[in-house]
């Protein structure tokens, strides 16, 4: 029934402005529309993010991920926006410098302006 719909993730927000900010000048997606009941953003390939006033969560996993072509440049393009990553070091998952390489897949994960944990992923070379 869903099969051939798009799907996108819907995010709280603490600060609505503050994320919206992050989400389109750090991030550099584009706001698609405003309303009352939150702003969505596009991303590439045709999908969105739907952002909403909410008071404070607190989601230990990953929310969202982006897959990009080259995720050694897109991490250094972020960081030089300020954005810090995650580091882990645990069974099965270790990043070294951000940028964690499951032998296939590469991924590092950041956290949003509002505590939400999002991640870049990309097919290893």
């Amino acid at each position: 029934m869903l099969s051939e719909s798009s799907a996108f993730p819907v995010l709280p927000a603490a600060n609505l402005a503050r994320a919206t900010a992050f989400y389109r000048d750090t991030l550099g997606l584009t706001v698609a529309f405003e309303a009352e009941g939150g702003v969505a953003l596009t991303a590439g390939n045709g999908t969105m993010m739907f952002i909403y006033p909410h008071g404070a969560t607190k989601a230990e996993h990953t929310v969202a991920g982006f897959m990009v072509a080259d995720i050694d440049a897109v991490v250094a393009g972020l960081r030089a926006k300020g954005v810090a990553f995650e580091e882990y070091d645990m069974p099965g998952l270790k990043t070294v410098d951000g940028i964690a390489d499951a032998g296939g897949t590469k991924a590092a994960w950041f956290k949003d302006t509002e505590g939400n944990i999002l991640s870049i992923g990309s097919l290893s070379s």
